[in-house]
């Protein structure tokens, strides 16, 4: 009979495969990372563009310029556009980040040579129609300002300012900024951007010789180079900052705290994953514990590390009951005290282990997040050594190592401290 008040013993994951791409290279030198499954009669293309020609005096220019690509072309109009994606039971979407813009495709691999001249012309001949940038436009001002009356809105933009200033990292989008967007600065934003000499490919699924091929057809040839320049920053710690936004009517006051810190490429990289992992980065953590089980202050908190091409940083965020701010404040700072003086439990230390292998391998559930995994580190200029190290360090890392890295990286005289709401 199985006893089910015995938990099951921990079996730790040993080793994770990870598929390694085939690097082809299209006619006009554009780079093709293709990861290759054949269960499925499905192809990702994903189209990947650095953000370039930084302009802090033009901050919307990447974010617009990727909202607007499928709105129209010299050849279709943005519901034509849609229509035929949807009429071949494709999927395309746009998205924006902080170092790069991207532009997907999803579709039966049947249907590639109908659906990739729609692509390649939405890639090439973009209008930014005066008609939908007004939209747009106004969408946009309406959302930031309903957005602007929310605590934890106005916490992480006050945070990313305060680490980063006016980079594309840390602006302070305002009303003024949409009305400052002009259709000529898309336009040639886009020109420059959204090239053959500023994109990288990376395909997942089911693409064989013939799929390359009617790629390299589309792409490899007639297609403009632009005049792009890689945004470029540096970064210096700031003094520790308190900002402190009061709102009297608030029930709930937004909590932003953190640094700058290390990215991807450092060595120490991965053991503040884990020391992260213990303080707030899954559900069992002690700001989880202790917060939100023990106090009740709030309905979650976390933390993280996160990591950008020209810089990495160090956050906590959470929302609490306003009443219980600075009880909630101090019990955070106590934490990460915690973790500077005493070392972890064997125990403890076991279970983050476990949580953390055992979320990795999960995370590689489709070919589609093993091309996830490949630019995480090929855009950071890293190989897969990195999963290795990592996996070995999450393997082998102690107690008294993540002691001296809480020492190293978690100072709280230099941490910035954002709170809107009450105090």
């Amino acid at each position: 009979m199985l006893n089910r008040t015995q938990a099951p013993d921990f079996k730790q994951v040993n080793h994770i495969e990870f598929i390694h791409p085939e690097k082809r290279v299209l006619a006009n030198d554009v780079p093709v990372f293709t990861i290759f499954s054949g269960e499925q009669d499905l192809v990702r293309i994903e189209f990947l563009f650095n953000n370039v020609n930084w302009n802090p005096e033009k901050p919307l220019q990447a974010i617009a310029v990727n909202a607007l690509l499928n709105n129209g072309t010299n050849k279709l109009s943005a519901k034509e556009i849609a229509e035929k994606i949807d009429f071949y039971g494709a999927f395309f979407q746009t998205e924006y980040n902080q170092d790069q813009s991207s532009v997907t495709l999803y579709t039966l691999n049947k249907h590639l040579h109908s659906v990739l001249p729609i692509v390649k012309d939405v890639l090439s001949e973009s209008q930014f129609p005066q008609k939908e940038l007004d939209i747009y436009i106004q969408n946009q001002k309406q959302k930031l300002q309903v957005n602007l009356q929310k605590n934890d809105v106005l916490s992480r933009k006050e945070f990313s300012n305060a680490l980063f200033g006016d980079t594309a990292y840390g602006v302070d989008i305002q009303l003024k900024h949409y009305d400052a967007v002009r259709q000529e600065d898309l336009v040639e934003y886009f020109k420059n951007a959204y090239a053959p000499n500023n994109c990288t490919i990376v395909v997942s699924g089911k693409f064989d010789d013939k799929g390359f091929e009617l790629l390299n057809k589309e792409f490899g040839q007639n297609w403009a180079n632009g005049n792009a320049v890689k945004n470029s920053f540096s970064f210096q710690s700031p003094e520790k900052k308190t900002v402190y936004k009061e709102k009297a009517e608030s029930l709930q006051s937004a909590i932003r705290i953190g640094q700058l810190s290390i990215n991807r490429k450092h060595e120490d990289f991965a053991g503040l994953q884990i020391l992260n992992t213990v303080l707030g980065g899954y559900f069992g953590s002690r700001l989880m514990t202790n917060i939100r089980e023990d106090k009740g202050y709030t309905y979650g908190i976390g933390s993280g590390i996160v990591s950008l091409h020209n810089a990495g940083y160090f956050f906590i965020g959470t929302e609490v009951g306003a009443d219980v701010c600075s009880d909630a404040l101090n019990e955070i700072y106590k934490e990460i005290e915690l973790l500077k003086t005493e070392v972890i439990g064997d125990e403890e230390l076991s279970l983050v282990k476990n949580y953390m292998l055992g979320s990795m391998l999960g995370s590689l559930e489709n070919v589609f997040s093993h091309a996830d995994k490949f630019k995480n580190i090929y855009f950071s200029g890293l190989d897969y050594s990195y999963y290795e190290n990592y996996i070995s360090k999450v393997k082998s890392i102690t107690a008294d190592e993540l002691l001296a890295l809480a020492n190293k990286y978690l100072n709280t005289e230099n941490l910035t401290e954002i709170v809107v709401g009450k105090k």
